[in-house]
């Protein structure tokens, strides 16, 4: 292949991919900015990995999905202007999504905003994991607010055990969810 056809080709690749690399980047990174300079940073190292070995990329949406998921968190990590807490603490008065998503000054920071997503979705899976009494009373009680009281009435079970369900979700989750936190931190 002559260095025009490997030119053309080369632009052909990049024209087909940047609008859905550019999508998947938007998604997961709240500055527009930071967005357009992540694509660009994609395209370049394949680019410069186009023209520097000899080996073809296999999987070429894999390569960049995977090159722009990296970036993404490079460029998360380098963000990191305010402190993180390093544990997560979980106080009984609370519930376990402020526990979670604490609510502070720097709370809405770029960072801190990709840390929440991911950890959304890392509560959605780890909620797919629970056992479905225990998954039923977390999301009853903790995602749409209901009293546990009314949940009892309108289950005929007992107080006592929808507590002990959700002590045991909420016990699981925290677990899950804390290393997958500490994981995102400690990158």
């Amino acid at each position: 292949m002559s260095n025009n056809e490997q030119r053309e080709e080369l632009e052909r690749q990049i024209k087909e991919y940047q609008p859905k690399i550019s999508s998947f980047i938007k998604t997961r990174v709240p500055s527009h900015e930071d967005a357009e300079d992540i694509a660009q940073d994609v395209f370049f190292q394949f680019v410069k990995t186009v023209e520097t070995t000899h080996n073809p990329i296999e999987n070429l949406s894999g390569w960049l999905f995977r090159v722009a998921k990296n970036l993404i968190i490079n460029k998360s990590k380098k963000k990191k202007e305010s402190s993180l807490p390093l544990e997560l603490e979980y106080n009984e008065e609370e519930d376990i999504l402020t526990s979670l998503f604490p609510k502070t000054d720097e709370s809405e920071s770029p960072v801190n905003l990709y840390i929440r997503s991911l950890m959304w979705e890392e509560l959605e899976e780890a909620l797919t994991e629970l056992p479905v009494e225990q998954r039923s009373i977390f999301e009853l009680t903790e995602l749409d607010g209901l009293p546990v009281k009314e949940i009892a009435e309108s289950s005929g079970l007992s107080v006592n055990t929808l507590l002990s369900r959700k002590h045991y979700a909420v016990k699981y989750l925290r677990k899950r969810l804390k290393q997958t936190y500490e994981e995102l931190i400690n990158q």
